[in-house]
């Protein structure tokens, strides 16, 4: 692994060495994600991913090595030098910062002892190792700062993480595991790929999933502790292959000239519209959502053919202005194929109440909370901003000039509960977009196609009805989507099983029904194209 950044006065430091010699501690011991769910139990392990400790306190107390290293790395508790010394090699943790001496009013060397850092095991088994390196694991761990393993800087006291003996300005935070990160690893495409980039790699989430199917990642960050922090967490985890880079956007990377190009982009950037740049991890320290704009706008100069760019975005809701408009003024004019997907919108005051908490005002005194609080409505005011989006953004750059020249671009809200991981949907989803790109109504007739798996029919009328008022075929795969089509796309979708053209099928239907067949293949080719781009269909070969 190689960094650009100087981190020799970061703690805990960077040996290779002893890296590996905590993971085999916590392999022998079972300090793993499936360890610690059986050693807390369901409800106290689901309460730690609240950033509640005192359900997994009550079922730690019993000395053995698995249960010291939870409450050393996980809950933050002192424990006993000699159960720390049964646990790991603790002089050496001890002088390369990973714990500290609790205990400063005794002189001796077998004072009680803490940890610095969140250190929290990992199932990083979204995608399985695709590259065939031996050196891969399933087991992993993320590094970050004490308190801030799910929350954010709300989640520690306002002197900030005091881990290694002094305390960190809030502003260089490094977060854990959270929310918005693992939606990201979900949804994100994972096939073998020669170069990702992790754009905004914090705590090194991304990064970790990518190393899994990326022979070379390239990690960056504005926050050199981040990049110090990723670094840790893939020496811990056993990975060599990523590479870290101090910088904003795509600047490490080639900015406009000289651009490196990567199969793969993923950022869970700094994406929080607020009104002051006070938290590195999630104010971007640009007007409004003029970060997550600019990052889209550039990602396509940055990717191969073929190649995807999956980010979190928040957009604000304008004024008199749809936001599907907003968001595609950002990908228009980057050639690239699009699907925007927004899940939730939040008033003003929801959203900036939400991000206060997370930055601890809440804590502070009524008359500064209130002033913060009223310097994000001013800011929103000022852009007549009325809500904020929340989504997904993935774009691809397509593998031709000629779908380079009609890209697909597609904006939807869909609130909906997903299957995760989502990643396999969304390469179909593209997939798709490449077949509807490539078929005028024509060559729909033409094709084969196979009903999708688990699509289910629901029939909607009154008691006794013969007929119903509505057919509804319903997903319970990929997106889940339901939608309504009439008697013939029922019975269309019904008997595709790859075997007979569309338009074979519509004869039939046709000779059924007593309708011309010429006028039912005429009217048919756009209830096809709808069923085959979300899912219900698919083409055969």
């Amino acid at each position: 692994m190689t960094t650009s950044t100087d981190s020799a006065s970061f703690r805990p430091a960077l040996d290779g060495g002893l890296a590996a010699r905590l993971r085999a501690a916590f392999l022998a011991a079972d300090f793993t994600a499936d360890g610690c769910l059986e050693l807390l139990g369901a409800t106290a392990y689901a309460a730690l991913a609240r950033s509640e400790t005192v359900p997994a306190l009550r079922v730690t107390g019993g000395g053995s090595v698995r249960e010291t290293l939870l409450r050393l790395f996980l809950l933050q508790r002192t424990v006993p030098y000699a159960e720390a010394e049964a646990a790991l090699p603790v002089a050496e943790c001890l002088a390369a910062g990973w714990l500290v001496h609790a205990d400063d009013s005794r002189g001796d060397d077998r004072r009680p002892v803490r940890a610095t850092v969140d250190v929290r095991p990992y199932a990083n088994d979204i995608a399985a190792d695709l590259t065939g390196r031996a050196s891969a694991a399933a087991e992993a761990w993320i590094v970050s700062d004490l308190g801030c393993a799910v929350g954010g800087a709300g989640g520690i006291g306002a002197a900030g993480s005091a881990g290694d003996g002094g305390a960190v300005p809030r502003s260089e935070l490094v977060l854990g595991v959270g929310g918005a990160s693992t939606t990201l690893a979900n949804i994100t495409v994972r096939r073998p790929v020669r170069r990702v980039l992790d754009l905004g790699a914090g705590s090194g989430v991304q990064a970790l999933h990518a190393a899994r199917h990326g022979a070379q990642v390239v990690a960056t960050d504005v926050n050199p502790r981040a990049l110090h922090f990723t670094a840790l967490t893939m020496a811990l985890s056993g990975f060599d292959n990523v590479e870290t880079r101090a910088g904003s956007l795509f600047e490490p990377v080639g900015g406009d000239e000289a651009a490196e190009a990567f199969d793969l982009i993923v950022s869970n950037p700094p994406f929080v519209i607020s009104p002051g740049g006070r938290f590195t991890y999630r104010d971007g320290g640009m007007a409004g959502d003029d970060l997550c704009a600019a990052l889209v706008a550039a990602a396509g100069r940055h990717l191969e053919p073929g190649g995807y760019c999956q980010l979190l975005a928040n957009w604000q809701h304008v004024r008199g202005e749809d936001w599907r408009e907003r968001v595609g003024g950002w990908i228009a004019g980057t050639g690239c194929d699009a699907w925007v997907v927004q899940r939730e919108v939040q008033d003003v005051t929801q959203y900036a109440e939400l991000w206060l908490r997370d930055g601890g005002d809440h804590r502070e005194s009524r008359e500064d909370y209130d002033a913060r609080y009223g310097a994000w409505l001013d800011a929103f005011e000022a852009a007549k901003a009325e809500g904020v989006g929340f989504g997904w953004i993935t774009l691809r750059r397509p593998a031709s000039a000629a779908a380079a020249a009609r890209p697909s671009v597609h904006l939807e809200e869909w609130p909906h509960t997903v299957e995760q991981p989502l990643g396999p949907e969304v390469e179909r989803w593209f997939a798709r977009q490449d077949f509807l790109r490539d078929h005028d109504d024509s060559a729909l007739l033409a094709a084969r196609y196979r009903l999708a798996d688990e699509v289910v029919q629901e029939q909607v009328g009154a008691p006794g009805e013969e007929h119903p008022q509505h057919v509804i075929l319903r997903q319970n795969r990929g997106m889940r989507r339901a939608t309504k089509v009439d008697t013939v796309g029922a019975g269309f979708a019904g008997v595709c099983d790859g075997e007979l053209t569309a338009g074979e099928i519509l004869d039939a239907i046709a000779a059924l029904i007593d309708e011309d067949p010429a006028q039912l293949r005429a009217r048919t080719p756009e209830q096809i194209r709808m069923l085959v781009e979300q899912g219900f269909l698919e083409p055969v070969g």
